[in-house]
């Protein structure tokens, strides 16, 4: 009789287990399938037992917490993308009519005192709209539904082109660029003049803060390093490097977006950048 008994104990324990068990996975699947999926439905088990539901109940309401976060973080990402691209909308014709009444005044005869303050003006005016231009060019971007055309692009050919196009302001520098480029044709299905575009932010962004050297290889994989010596670089910069708006010197003639705007194209083409300090080197990887 206590041998019958204690197999019946033993059975409903059995049972019992395998159903937490099964509801356990139940819980962790739906779970997975609410964070990878844009959705509003909730985890639901089949489960009569207490614990089980509470779980579920504590995990459903996380969820609706972390759904209104995201809708806020995207609501207050368009909201931004929007203001971006109104301000430099709006800031282009008056900057542009500016100029063009310098240039006016220029022909006109002036002291050289005041053809001087105008050239002052002038220049920063021309600073102003292009940093503008690079406002609504990102904004642009972002706004973009990713559906650039794209076509077979040889990667060796766009490198090549834009280290090129930036050598005689490096060695204006005194910097002779080192490069290690394979020889084998790397060949990706990208848009052309969006990775154009991310070299030459590259290739500026070390013009601008390289201590007086650069470094640059492609490899037949399709890995891409730009490194140059950075020695008041911290950690804590590199890390936001690509973050929107985000200099590491305030400098007057740049808007921060340069990285960023790297990071989303090469995002758009399913790829990879990181950015990393070894030792006083700033270490920017690209993989396509």
């Amino acid at each position: 009789m206590i041998y019958a008994l204690l197999c019946a104990v033993i059975a409903a324990l059995i049972i019992k287990i395998t159903v937490l068990k099964r509801c356990a996975r139940s819980i962790s699947a739906q779970f997975r399938q609410k964070l990878d999926e844009d959705t509003n439905t909730l985890i639901t088990i089949n489960s009569a037992d207490r614990d089980m539901r509470q779980l579920a109940s504590g995990i459903n309401d996380s969820l609706r917490k972390l759904r209104a976060e995201h809708n806020r973080y995207i609501c207050g990402d368009a909201e931004l993308k929007a203001a971006i691209t109104n301000i430099s909308h709006d800031l282009r014709t008056p900057l542009t009519a500016i100029c063009g009444y310098l240039e006016v005044m220029k022909k006109g005869d002036c002291p050289p005192q005041t053809a001087k303050y105008l050239d002052i003006i002038e220049g920063r005016a021309e600073l102003m709209k292009q940093l503008t231009e690079e406002l609504f060019r990102y904004s642009v971007i972002l706004s973009s539904d990713a559906g650039e055309e794209t076509e077979d692009v040889s990667v060796n050919q766009v490198l090549e082109d834009c280290i090129m196009g930036y050598y005689a302001s490096f060695t204006g520098k005194g910097i002779v660029p080192q490069l290690e480029l394979t020889e084998e044709k790397v060949i990706r299905h990208v848009n052309k003049n969006s990775l154009a575009r991310t070299f030459n932010n590259l290739m500026n962004n070390a013009l601008k803060y390289s201590d007086g050297d650069l470094y640059v290889k492609l490899d037949k994989n399709g890995e891409i390093i730009f490194s140059n010596t950075a020695h008041d670089l911290t950690p804590i910069q590199v890390e936001r490097l690509f973050d929107r708006f985000y200099t590491i010197r305030q400098a007057r003639n740049s808007t921060g977006l340069g990285l960023s705007i790297a990071r989303t194209f090469i995002e758009q083409m399913n790829g990879t950048i990181t950015a990393e300090l070894s030792g006083s080197r700033l270490i920017i990887k690209i993989c396509l």
